[in-house]
């Protein structure tokens, strides 16, 4: 069947990484995968986590909130701190990004990346790492300028989305594919061939190895597009 806007089921949504949207922070992207919108800054802080204090080691985390009428209906504000669904997205926004240093021996430096959702078609998550990533290499290299640490960047990370709808493999799911897909999954890599996480969930049914392995495949091949695009951007080798 049809995608409703009408890709092939290997093609990327248009992908738009606008770099340097926020003057204020160390690093900042704003992604476009879509519809789906993304604003992620990244803020050098002073100062490691509690656990690494004294070791000369720094540290990245990320944080994701979504505006409450990033979607279709609102949605209230998580005033409280961060909900379950929220905290696992931070969780593996950050990890990702730290996949992208070999070391964190640049100093009791804390690199906050934040996530916000302005608008939300499916993908946020993945999204977030995309842009995340970009906002963070303008961060560790101001780091590395300002403070005269080495330069802790290593490899780029790229995430992508995918899914099972209608008995078809899909690339780079839209909200509309997201809620009907029986399989869906997230893959995280890190340039140019090594996998940081694959997130893979039978929403609506069981699939196969044969079926998983044709979803790798797929997200390979979008993720590949998505590195050169981030290279692009950032005017990488």
């Amino acid at each position: 069947m049809p995608r409703p806007d009408n890709r092939t089921n290997n093609s990327l949504r248009p992908l738009i990484l606008e770099r340097g949207v926020s003057p204020f922070a160390e690093g900042s992207c704003r992604v476009s995968m879509g519809a789906t919108v993304v604003h992620c800054t990244a803020s050098v802080e002073e100062g490691a986590p509690p656990w690494r204090k004294g070791t000369g080691l720094g540290w990245i985390t990320a944080e994701y909130s979504m505006l409450p009428r990033a979607t279709t209906t609102r949605t209230s504000r998580e005033r409280r701190g961060a909900g379950g669904r929220t905290s696992e997205i931070q969780r593996l926004i950050g990890r990702s990004l730290r996949a992208s240093v070999e070391s964190f021996a640049f100093g009791e430096y804390t690199i906050r990346i934040d996530c916000d959702v302005l608008q939300a078609d499916g993908g946020t998550r993945t999204a977030s790492v995309t842009g995340g990533m970009v906002a963070l290499v303008d961060a560790m290299q101001w780091l590395s300028k300002t403070h005269g640490v080495s330069n802790p960047f290593s490899r780029l990370v790229a995430a992508v989305s995918v899914g099972i709808v209608d008995g078809e493999p899909r690339l780079d799911l839209c909200y509309e594919e997201d809620v009907a897909a029986i399989v869906d999954a997230n893959v995280v890599k890190a340039h140019p061939d090594k996998y940081v996480e694959m997130q893979g969930t039978g929403e609506g049914g069981t699939f196969t190895r044969a079926a998983w392995d044709e979803l790798v495949s797929l997200a390979d091949d979008g993720i590949a597009e998505i590195f050169q695009a981030q290279n692009d951007v950032l005017g990488l080798a």
